[in-house]
């Protein structure tokens, strides 16, 4: 059995092709995408967050919108960018979120990746400390984040409050019982992996990642997840932790399939450069008639280590194109390959 759920960037555009024209419509759209993933039976909504671009990027009030919605997805981001966040309020917007659902929400953190302006995190006040880079920046928020939403009391009450207080140190509120054990950590290698395992994060990895060693993605990625549970195991955590893969899945089964996604039935990994000088590896696009996809993808070894899947959707086709390919991954692959 594997958790499947979707991974949207959200992006929107005044274009001729796009159903998915204003801030308004994505927002919108991805409510009503999670609701429709939750009735065909998928496991979980996730969503990715850019800063200065035409893409979702504050997460919490869709979230908490989405899990008024629902009663059973779960929900969550897939990644929220540190380097931009103030700890103690991401503890409290993602706390209310996780009590609206009713305990439901993955939250994913990285450190983030190039965005659409130079030191973006900059405009939003922050900035690295004497001798630390940016990934250290965020690294700091996140274990800052950690902290916090284990609920114990931290600050100093007022003696004289407008309002009476628990005895005793106080902690960030709304507290999310449970939230700490579903916080996950985006690593874009090896290194990054084991760390979060040390941290005690769930790990989520990508459609690409560093090239380290030269092998195909998902080998190179099956290869992170293995270290990463070593590492979980050897810093003794009792609770089982829990993988995320995304990949780009389309099951060719109607002329429209076709149409879209047919041209990329002989994808293949590429290799490119986010950072200057850092060389990193994507993963293919897998598209193909469903029979083909069920082999393919059982071939693909980072899939197998995984317990969740999630599937990148072009949410700018639209809700119910959306849910067809939701569907279809779920109806014509996903029993075939053990998954349900």
């Amino acid at each position: 059995m594997k958790r499947i759920g979707f991974l949207s960037f959200g992006h929107w555009s005044d274009t001729p092709h796009s159903q998915t024209r204003s801030a308004a419509d994505a927002l919108l759209q991805a409510v009503d995408l999670a609701v429709a993933a939750e009735e065909l039976g998928a496991d979980g909504a996730y969503f990715r967050v850019h800063h200065f671009a035409r893409q979702l990027a504050s997460p919490f009030p869709l979230l908490a919108a989405i899990g008024a919605r629902t009663s059973r997805i779960e929900i969550g981001t897939g990644v929220i960018d540190m380097r931009y966040e103030n700890p103690l309020y991401t503890a409290e917007d993602a706390g209310a979120a996780d009590l609206i659902s009713g305990g439901r929400l993955q939250l994913g953190l990285s450190r983030g990746s190039p965005e659409q302006v130079i030191d973006g995190w900059r405009y939003f006040g922050y900035a690295p400390g004497e001798g630390d880079t940016e990934a250290d920046m965020a690294r700091k928020h996140t274990e800052v984040l950690l902290s916090v939403l284990q609920g114990k009391g931290f600050a100093q009450p007022n003696p004289r409050p407008m309002f009476a207080n628990p005895p005793g140190l106080l902690r960030i509120e709304p507290h999310a019982e449970g939230l700490r054990d579903r916080i996950w950590w985006g690593a874009g290698s090896d290194s990054t992996a084991v760390w979060a395992a040390k941290l005690g994060m769930n790990l989520m990895s990508s459609t690409l990642k560093d090239d380290e060693g030269g092998a195909p993605f998902h080998v190179q990625q099956a290869a992170q997840i293995r270290a990463f549970r070593k590492a979980w195991a050897e810093a003794g955590w009792e609770r089982e932790p829990r993988v995320s893969v995304s990949r780009s899945v389309f099951a060719l089964t109607t002329d429209q399939d076709r149409a879209y996604f047919g041209g990329d039935s002989d994808s293949a990994d590429h290799i490119g450069y986010l950072d200057a000088g850092k060389r990193a590896i994507f993963g293919r696009t897998y598209a193909a008639e469903p029979d083909a996809l069920v082999g393919q993808l059982a071939e693909d070894e980072a899939i197998a280590e995984a317990d969740t899947l999630l599937l990148t959707v072009p949410n700018q086709l639209g809700v119910d194109y959306n849910s067809h390919v939701l569907e279809n991954i779920l109806t014509h692959v996903a029993p075939a390959l053990g998954w349900r």
